[in-house]
Formats: C-alpha cells, sequence, structure tokens
C-alpha cells in the first residue's frame, strides 16, 4: 500500500517562500521518480514537478518554471518542493506520487499539505 506524508503547507504572501516535503514509505519511494501534484478548490489534480531517482531530469510545470524547485533526499525518502515568488494561483493542496513521466503510477494518495497564497 502506498504511504505518502506531506507538511509544510500554511499560509503565506505573495511573492514569498514556502518549503513543502513529502515522506513516503521505502516501497514507495524505492528508486521511483516523484513528483508533485496540485489540486485547486473545484479544479482537477494537476502536475507541477517530478525528479529522477538520481536528480539527472527534473520537470516542471510551466507555471511554476522558474519559481519552484523539487529536490530529494533517497536517504530520507523524502521529497521536497521549494516555492519562491509564490502568487495567489498557487493556491492549492499539494501532493506528492511516484509517477512515470508526468503521470502517477496509481491513484493512491496521502493526505496532502494546503497552500493558501494571499495578496
Amino acid at each position: 500500500q502506498v504511504q505518502l506524508v506531506e507538511y509544510g503547507g500554511g499560509l503565506v504572501q505573495a511573492g514569498g517562500s514556502l518549503k513543502l516535503s513529502c515522506v513516503a514509505s521505502e516501497r514507495t519511494f524505492g528508486r521511483n521518480v516523484m513528483g508533485w501534484f496540485r489540486q485547486a478548490s473545484g479544479k482537477e489534480r494537476e502536475f507541477v514537478a517530478s525528479i529522477t531517482w538520481g536528480g539527472s531530469l527534473i520537470e516542471y510545470a510551466d507555471s511554476v518554471k522558474g519559481r519552484f524547485t523539487i529536490s530529494r533526499d533517497n536517504s530520507k525518502n523524502t521529497v521536497y518542493l521549494h516555492m519562491n515568488s509564490v502568487k495567489p494561483e498557487d493556491t492549492a493542496v499539494y501532493y506528492c506520487a511516484p509517477v512515470v513521466g508526468t503521470t502517477p503510477i496509481n491513484d493512491n494518495w496521502g493526505q496532502g499539505t494546503q497552500v493558501t497564497v494571499f495578496s
């Protein structure tokens, strides 16, 4: 069973920064490509970023490119999302998941972490 715990969200002013973390079980993290997704109220979940096990291949959604940075610590089974220059449109619940390309491997999700950006 997939086990994912996201945390680090909160209330942040536009232009500010936030760091999200996601701890996965050993089985889930493994050597998988890990990704971040987000779901705003009333909208579908969307891809944000992904990173391969060795960190050599990273992808970002156009909407966050240049502002967000994804990283991972394989020794801690943890993937991070560093959010800079946040905008109100970044407000959403953020989730992590193992992915293939920009698609989740399955439909098992953690509880997510809420990010709210105010102007």
